[in-house]
């Protein structure tokens, strides 16, 4: 033994012991694990039997260790291990979506460290065996990581030793503001939202995006990204348009392919065995087969939004960014990890069964298309919430989502979606539903069978947990992810990906870029009291809607027009709600209006007379039409601020910074100003970099923007590029790739690789 060259360091009562040759094994000094010494070698005794079991012995494959251990583990082990958590902040306030308790208090009362574990943490852990949890905000990197240690501590001294897998939603954009990016902002690198990565049309971009952030997951405990977002946005008026990178099947596959490829890569060192190491992260993309048809643009997080719909029979182009992008990877790791449906009934798409239910429950969509005919063998794990009972209303966003399945208890919709081919159940803390499906399995096929079937998840499981190392070591040093997280060079690719994500639509006579200290007139932005789309309600505000400190960097703000050299206007995507309202039901409708991608008040007169889809259960509605009704967006006085600019400015060049968040229609202000750039996320800074010429605008748009809205009614839910598209005052097309630069429109090599013919 005198070669073997053994450190022992302590940190938080974590120890630490060095293989020669092998792995640094981490373990908690409370958790009872031992080490043993085997062929020259060191190992944790995890289920503390005192000897090394083919899943404790890192020399073996992932593949062996997990078929070991899942052979090993009880029915009620294998049905924790199928849970996913619903989301947990860290700590948990009581203020929040995200709440929770510590010994029967509030975070507020209770005197708990922020890293502490929450009542209903130990509870899931201890008494549902769950290792899969989702992670939204940490107050700081070394708060996460603490809360990290701590939990892998608590999962590490019960049975047999299985460490945590943390997840987390996209965390790295500038705007906080969305649930799907509830981790935003903070010590950690920003860059442009999904659809702003697209605008660069560099997937190099993202790859470098997904290398860095793996890093930043990995020095937080975070060891699974819930992303990225591959579905083509085919509908313009979809509200997680932005989450996606666009329209394009061939851009998204290339950007699926990168991401996946960057957050799942370790080399050199941090490579464990085939591509997956210590720098590695799980991607789960999604939505499988595709979420990003829902008719009239509406979303299936609610059930008025339930139906994807397939007008042009373009079905199979969905997949594609998951068959040629993430299941088609250029690195060693090969596919994306785990892969999750969307809630929508993908209506008339079952070639076997005929079956209209969520994408999940539907078994040609997950065993005979995804298992069988693309051959993938990664974990498939539910959206949050698809088990639980519907909610009351229609329109209420917290509440179970078992479209098509409504009909069936919990533990049949279980049951259904084991037999479908599903390994998880996202959003579900409790084992006892998986328990019951697992009896009412054993009743109609046996008991072999169903243990077999168990097993079957457990090893896609397990594998995803053996590849990262996080048997060896599924701790992290405070003091060490404090300097990963953030660090300047990261934050630096993050801020130049935002410059190249920043699109120039329209530069009038030059007028771009403006001199430095120029004077400049920022109106204030007037938002009304609403809701957010979690249906708490926000506040009116009037205020101005950049950071003024940080325009003040660039130019003298004036709030006398008659002083300005030009105007600066600050406006967002038309915001007209989601396609359902109780007003309309109380003036007698079927409750459907209109999404809108223009600010004036919108009419649909060109929508369809009878929807494609509909609910004929009682209560519920057939025909979802909303032809004639009318909805005004919430920020209809965007377009008051550009116009009254464009008055008091009596002729003043007024520009306009617009945040993108889905197509829009611009012809109601366009030809009245002189210049438009489109941002998808960035910092102010990033804006008025481009504005002042600092940096040339580089960012191509990734999908189209319309003429009108009848355009909008009249294109197919499911088949990208069929819109007729905004044509400004300089005779510029506001198509897929359009762009310009200061010599004009961009034509380089990504234009020609993915630029249309029309």
């Amino acid at each position: 033994m005198e070669d073997i060259k053994t450190t022992i360091t302590t940190e938080e009562q974590i120890k630490y012991v060095s293989n020669n040759g092998g792995p640094v094994l981490g373990y908690s000094e409370t958790s009872g694990v031992t080490i043993i010494e085997k062929d020259g070698f060191y190992f944790k005794d995890l289920n503390k039997d005192g000897k090394i079991d083919k899943y404790e012995d890192w020399r073996f494959s992932p593949e062996e260790r997990a078929k070991d251990l899942a052979s090993k583990m009880t029915i009620e082990q294998i049905a924790g291990l199928m849970l996913y958590s619903r989301h947990q902040a860290v700590p948990a306030g009581s203020k929040s979506w995200f709440t929770g308790k510590y010994n029967g208090k509030s975070y507020e009362e209770s005197g708990a460290n922020p890293w502490d574990l929450t009542d209903e943490q130990i509870d899931f852990l201890s008494n549902d065996h769950l290792r899969h949890i989702l992670i939204t905000t940490v107050e700081s990197p070394e708060t996460a990581a603490r809360w990290n240690n701590n939990i892998q501590a608590y999962a590490e001294g019960m049975g047999l030793g299985i460490p945590a897998n943390n997840s987390s939603d996209p965390r790295h954009g500038s705007d906080s503001s969305t649930e799907f990016n509830a981790g935003a902002g903070g010590t950690i690198s920003m860059w442009p939202e999904p659809l702003g990565l697209a605008a660069t049309f560099d997937p190099n971009i993202t790859a470098k995006f997904a290398e860095i952030a793996s890093k930043e997951y990995r020095a937080l405990g975070i060891t699974t990204a819930l992303s990225p977002q591959i579905d083509i946005a085919t509908d313009p008026r979809w509200f997680r348009f932005n989450g996606s990178f666009g329209e394009d099947s061939q851009l998204s596959a290339d950007m699926a392919k990168a991401y996946v490829d960057g957050f799942q890569n370790s080399a050199d060192e941090k490579e464990i065995a085939g591509g997956w190491g210590y720098d590695s992260v799980n991607a789960m993309v999604k939505h499988w087969p595709g979420g990003g048809s829902g008719e009239a643009g509406r979303d299936a997080h609610y059930g008025y939004g339930k139906f994807a719909v397939y007008p042009g029979g373009n079905f199979e182009e969905h997949l594609l960014p998951f068959t040629k992008g993430a299941f088609n990877l250029s690195g060693k790791t090969e596919m994306a990890s785990a892969v999750m449906p969307y809630y929508t009934i993908s209506i008339d798409q079952d070639q076997v069964n005929g079956e209209n239910v969520g994408n999940s429950y539907n078994t040609y969509i997950i065993h005979d298309l995804l298992r069988n005919k693309y051959g993938y063998d990664g974990v498939v794990c539910t959206d949050w919430g698809i088990t639980a009972d519907e909610p009351e209303n229609i329109d209420t966003f917290i509440g179970g989502k078992p479209w098509g399945v409504e009909n069936l208890t919990v533990p049949e919709r279980h049951y259904k979606l084991i037999l479908a081919g599903v390994d998880q159940f996202g959003g579900n803390n409790e084992a006892g539903p998986i328990l019951e499906a697992y009896q009412m399995g054993v009743a109609e096929h046996g008991e072999a069978f169903m243990r077999k079937r168990f097993e079957e998840s457990a090893i896609r499981l397990l594998k995803n947990i053996f590849r990262l190392g996080l048997f060896e070591n599924p701790y992290v040093t405070a003091t060490e992810s404090v300097q990963e997280v953030g660090k300047p060079e990261y934050m630096q690719a993050g801020y130049e990906a935002q410059l190249k994500s920043i699109v120039m639509l329209k530069n009038k006579n030059g007028v771009l870029p403006l001199r430095k200290e120029s004077v400049v007139y920022i109106p204030k932005r007037y938002t009304p009291a609403g809701k957010d789309w979690f249906g708490f309600p926000t506040p009116e505000k009037l205020e101005y809607p950049v950071n003024i400190d940080i325009a003040k960097k660039y130019f003298k703000i004036t709030e006398n027009p008659e002083d300005a050299d030009f105007g600066l206007v600050f406006i967002s995507t038309p915001n007209s709600g989601t396609g359902y309202s109780h007003d309309d039901i109380k003036d007698g409708g079927n409750g459907y209006v209109p999404i809108s991608l223009q600010y004036k008040p919108y009419t649909a007169i060109d929508a369809r007379d009878e929807s494609l889809a509909g609910d004929a259960r009682p209560g519920d509605v057939l025909n979802r039409t909303y032809k004639g009704k009318t909805v005004t967006p919430s920020n209809t006085t965007d377009l008051d601020s550009v116009l009254e600019t464009v008055e008091i400015l009596k002729g003043k060049p007024v520009i306009v910074s617009l945040l993108l968040s889905n197509p829009t229609v611009v012809e109601e202000f366009e030809e009245s100003i002189e210049a438009i750039i489109a941002n998808f996320g960035v910092q102010d800074q990033a804006v008025f970099d481009i504005l002042t010429g600092k940096v040339e605008p580089a960012g191509l748009l990734p999908m189209q923007m319309p003429a009108n809205m009848k355009t909008v009614e009249e294109q197919f839910e499911d088949v990208a590029h069929d819109m007729v598209c905004h044509r400004d005052s300089e005779g510029n097309v506001y198509d897929f790739a359009f762009g310009l630069n200061w010599a004009g429109i961009i034509q380089d090599d990504r234009t020609e690789k993915y630029k249309k013919e029309k």
